[in-house]
């Protein structure tokens, strides 16, 4: 197919699609699917190898948020039955990292619901963050606080954070359906401030809202030009009790074709498969792989997640590895800017002084430790949670899944880990 080829290209070449070009990567039939996901994943392997990121999830503040963000169940005004608590303490959140670092993560990304952190918030996030940082040699930590106040992300910097998240989640046309408590060039100015204060940014989307192809194209192309380091993709959890719980919109196969599009456009840049993933890739989540360079391992914020264990092995059973100790995630060229921008996570060469996550040597700084944490490369510990002991039963006849079927048997409200007694999926 000349498009693909095209793509391909480009993408060897870091160049940026057209508009028309990114369009037609959605407009693909599913006869079409592993074409696609073969040309996206060489552009992948140029970049990232064969290799996979590990993140790990801690909501150190759980539900009652002021804002009225459609897709989120913890929203003003939210239904859903999820865990809500106050702030974690510094160790109950380094409790919950380190349990993550043990099953495989390199990076903790430490998030509290909200409109954005007062000051007292963010010396209580420099307290956890140091925490972290003494218990858990070289882990990369990131901060999802909301939007930020002038000052905040410097203070953030110097608490040792390396990253920051806030995320664009639709295409500016659209953001006002979604949200109408803040607006999208408040996320955009959060961005900036976290790379103006040398944090590395992560910035990505949301798919599944009811948007159109146009409108994922614009929020991608909008991410390109901001240009973080990390873009999740997250596709919507349609909890009941929020205004999108009837928002089914993804397929599968749909689901590869816009992971495919991100490659595509950001292809030199950390892809994190993130949110969602379970509920709408399902059993095709390996193929994933081949368009992604980094997930989430476990749970996430208010919602269950795969397995660790399970993680671990389909990365291995997919061909890839976990990325190794001292392993510069990003490609050396992005590196390289990132490290004269004094950058954070993934940037910055191997050894370099002052260097940010992601780049040093083992026993060095932030990110000297690879993704399987304190383990061996590729490997990590087995989930936190032990199976039980289930006595054999009769099987029940098993219902053929329509293809297109909303799956809300899949979404799984967290009961564990952080906010609880019980121990972490890690």
């Amino acid at each position: 197919m000349d498009l693909l080829n095209t793509l391909v290209d480009k993408g060897l070449r870091r160049e940026l699609p057209t508009r028309d070009e990114a369009l037609a990567v959605l407009a693909t039939s599913d006869d079409d699917l592993l074409d696609v996901v073969t040309a996206a994943g060489k552009v992948r392997r140029q970049w990232f190898g064969r290799r996979v990121k590990l993140n790990y999830l801690v909501n150190l503040k759980s539900g009652l948020c002021p804002e009225d963000c459609s897709y989120c169940s913890q929203r003003l005004g939210s239904k859903a039955g999820i865990l809500k608590y106050t702030w974690l303490k510094p160790h109950e959140a380094a409790a919950a990292a380190t349990a993550g670092v043990a099953g495989g993560a390199k990076r903790v990304c430490l998030v509290a619901s909200g409109r954005g952190p007062t000051d007292r918030d963010v010396d209580r996030v420099s307290q956890t963050i140091e925490a972290i940082k003494d218990q858990n040699e070289g882990i990369e930590v990131c901060a999802c606080l909301g939007l930020l106040s002038a000052g905040q992300a410097d203070r953030l910097r110097a608490a040792g954070a390396d990253a920051y998240n806030h995320n664009l989640n639709t295409s500016e046309a659209t953001y006002g359906g979604i949200t109408t408590t803040h607006t999208y060039a408040d996320r955009v100015d959060t961005v900036q401030q976290a790379q103006a204060a040398g944090l590395s940014a992560c910035s990505g989307l949301i798919a599944g809202m009811g948007e159109s192809d146009a409108d994922l194209v614009d929020v991608v192309f909008a991410l390109r030009e901001l240009d973080p380091d990390s873009v999740p993709v997250n596709f919507l959890i349609p909890f009941e009790g929020t205004p999108l719980a009837e928002e089914w919109n993804l397929t599968p196969q749909r689901a590869l074709r816009i992971l495919a599009m991100v490659r595509f456009v950001c292809p030199d840049v950390e892809v994190r498969l993130a949110g969602g993933r379970e509920v709408h890739l399902r059993s095709m989540q390996p193929l994933a792989l081949h368009l992604v360079n980094s997930i989430f391992l476990g749970d996430y914020l208010t919602s269950e997640g795969q397995a660790g264990q399970t993680d671990l092995d389909m990365i291995a059973d997919a061909g890839f590895e976990v990325e190794g100790a001292g392993t510069v995630t990003l490609p050396q060229h992005r590196a390289d800017v990132a490290a004269h921008a004094g950058g954070g996570c993934g940037s910055h060469a191997e050894g370099a002084e002052g260097a940010g996550c992601g780049s040093q040597s083992e026993g060095a700084g932030c990110g000297s430790h690879g993704e399987s944490g304190c383990g061996p490369c590729g490997g990590g510990a087995q989930p936190a949670v032990p199976e039980p002991v289930r006595e054999p039963v009769q099987s029940p006849v098993q219902e053929p899944v329509t293809a297109g079927a909303a799956r809300t048997g899949l979404v799984t409200v967290r009961r564990r880990g952080a906010g609880t007694d019980l121990p972490p999926n890690a």
